[in-house]
């Protein structure tokens, strides 16, 4: 859960510009000081690549914001949250994710870009086999893999079908339900080996075998295709379960087909998605969802949504995998020109350490002459002749010094015992103990060198702390408190309300004898209990009967009678009726609306929690700095 808190909220493309200005203080609480480059920091790239123009802020808007969220770090770091093991261990994790594109060094050249972004302009259809390998493999057991991998591509070439040998062979999971096929895809879609070999690959042509971080693979390309860029649409959703009946299944459809007979006559897109939609997530939106390129989603949406031609353009319901849809373009955004394309293409080469091999080496070599790197080669050669395994003694002597700091066999042998190392020369260790150590300064210093780096760990190290403390006292307290729920409940219970209903029954005879007497019983006062009771006698159900209120395009069968809807699919009038009545908008209840309720809630209880740390701690503005800051 928190990845995916964080991954929303602290998503970031990563500048290797340092900011060249010095530090001032924009913005002072309980004594702590965020500098106006900080600030600045953190609004142009939360205000960057937003759903929609109105969502942007003001520098004045966002620094309201901005001192909501540091109030609660504050008080989480006073309550000594960011002391516990499990917060110290998870920053740490993030460090080491955001660190690695500070430490290589990769290089690129013009034709290099310009052939990442001719792929950027296809896309590739294409499949794979892969057959897994462990990092601590031996040579042996590599070699093991490459065969059997080679053999099954002999095994397809002589006629065996790809998908086949997918199902077979392949240990990547979902070969079993997709055959191996990977839809399209475009550039840095997949990890750079994978890539190289499908953009080279013919079409109908199956590629030798692919080493990549998870193993060996085996590509057939099917097909390319021009880039369809990307696109932004809302949809309205209604969800098929996987196991559903035919009977639920026919409900959605009948759901969906009046929601868009409703949009014909003129509803609102948005209002309905918000009210109808099963997708909550992107109804709380509108139904809006976020960009994504043809073949990132699955095909049953994204063929119609491509097809749609103008923004505005709705779709008919369509059926995928998880439902029915009516899908309605935003906008779409095509690939962009080579030039403005270029800052991409060499970020995305920065943060990729596979798209150049010697990214590595060349990275150590700088850091070398940086940190004056010098050794004693004398006693590096004594290595070759000692044997980790026989557990030789080390000679007292310094190997290297790095920013004059010595390392000598007591390093060296810590460094063999963190990496488990049981066997070979001391010699055959030594440049990976060089590297190791040299990038070990080196990322003990990002903070220190690159201020958007410590930016970034600030914001990671005060957004763990924001959920942990916003779990603690709103999240989990909301749904836990359920006097106070009640209580807001009893104050607020008309914000939620029903529409126009109809509240009845839905009766279902087996045939018109059955109907008859059902509607002479009900004519007679008898309730929908002693109805079925006097009809289905002797175990034989003759009669059903679905009690419960309806609001238009809940059911079929309540919008064909109360609401003038269509005809139902494998509908008979003459066996099936209603009977109840038309009942005005009244307010949900608790349960009814439990989790609008407890959203509610949540906002009430931060609000009074946003009050109450205003109170405790000292806020001051540099307001002649906020006022130099530009808008986005």
């Amino acid at each position: 859960m928190n990845r995916i808190f964080f991954s929303l909220i602290f998503f970031v493309v990563i500048t290797l510009q340092a900011l060249a200005q010095p530090a001032r203080a924009l913005l002072t609480i309980d004594g702590q000081e965020v500098s106006k480059e900080e600030f600045e920091f953190i609004y142009k790239k939360n205000n960057s690549n937003l759903y929609a123009d109105a969502d942007r802020k003001t520098p004045k808007e966002y620094l309201e914001l901005f001192i909501n969220f540091k109030l609660k770090v504050v008080e989480a770091e006073n309550l000594k949250m960011d002391t516990s093991r499990a917060f110290i261990n998870e920053l740490a994790g993030y460090r080491k994710e955001i660190a690695a594109p500070y430490l290589t060094d990769i290089d690129f050249n013009e034709q290099q870009v310009e052939e990442l972004y001719r792929r950027m302009q296809l896309e590739v259809d294409a499949s794979h086999i892969l057959l897994r390998i462990d990092k601590n493999a031996s040579a042996e057991q590599e070699q093991q893999v490459l065969d059997k991998i080679t053999n099954i591509r002999k095994q397809i070439i002589a006629g065996k079908p790809f998908e086949d040998a997918a199902v077979e062979y392949s240990e990547d999971p979902s070969a079993q339900t997709n055959k191996g096929h990977l839809n399209y895809f475009t550039a840095f879609t997949m990890v750079a080996p994978f890539e190289d070999a499908a953009f080279n690959t013919p079409v109908g042509e199956i590629s030798e075998p692919v080493r990549t971080d998870f193993g060996y693979h085996l590509i057939k390309v099917h097909d390319t295709r021009p880039n369809k860029g990307e696109l932004q649409v809302a949809h309205i959703m209604k969800n098929v379960g996987r196991n559903a009946s035919p009977e639920e299944k026919a409900k959605a459809k009948t759901a969906i087909d009046s929601i868009y007979q409703l949009l014909l006559d003129g509803a609102d897109f948005a209002t309905l998605a918000k009210s109808e939609s099963q997708d909550r997530r992107s109804a709380v939106r509108g139904g809006e969802m976020p960009r994504f390129a043809a073949g990132r989603i699955v095909k049953e949406f994204s063929d119609p949504a491509f097809a749609l031609k103008n923004d505005g353009d709705i779709s008919e319901p369509v059926e995928t995998p998880y439902g029915y849809h009516i899908i309605k373009r935003l906008n779409a955004r095509p690939v962009p020109p080579f030039e403005e394309a270029r800052t991409l293409i060499e970020s995305q080469i920065k943060k990729d350490a596979t798209r150049l091999a010697s990214g590595k080496k060349v990275f150590v070599e700088k850091l070398k002459k940086e940190y004056n790197f010098s050794e004693n080669k004398a006693a590096k050669a004594k290595l070759a002749e000692l044997s980790i395994a026989a557990n030789t003694a080390l000679p007292e002597e310094t190997f290297f010094t790095i920013d004059n700091k010595n390392f000598g066999a007591e390093e060296l042998t810590a460094f063999i015992t963190r990496k488990n190392i049981k066997t070979g020369a001391y010699r055959s260790v030594y440049d990976d103990w060089v590297t190791a150590e040299i990038t070990n300064l080196e990322d003990a210093k990002l903070e220190e060198k690159y201020p958007e780096f410590r930016y970034l760990m600030n914001e990671y190290h005060d957004g763990i702390l924001l959920f942990n403390i916003s779990q603690e006292k709103i999240w989990n307290y909301a749904a836990q408190d359920t006097a106070g729920l009640e209580a807001f409940y009893q104050k607020n219970k008309d914000k939620h309300l029903w529409g126009d209903r109809f509240k009845g029954h839905i009766i279902t005879c087996k045939d018109v004898s059955v109907r008859e007497e059902a509607e002479n019983l009900f004519g007679a006062g008898l309730n929908a209990d002693e109805v079925l009771a006097h009809i289905n006698t002797d175990g034989e159900e003759l009669i059903s009967i679905e009690s419960g209120a309806w609001e238009e395009a809940q059911d079929p069968v309540v919008d064909y009678y109360v609401w003038n809807g269509k005809e139902p699919e494998n509908f008979d009038s003459a066996t099936t009726f209603v009977r109840g009545d038309k009942i005005k908008p009244e307010p949900k209840t608790l349960d009814e609306a439990r989790g609008l309720f407890i959203s509610d809630y949540q906002d009430y209880l931060e609000e009074q929690w946003i009050k109450e740390l205003r109170r405790k701690y000292k806020v001051k503005v540099n307001k002649k700095l906020l006022n130099s800051i530009e808008g986005v």
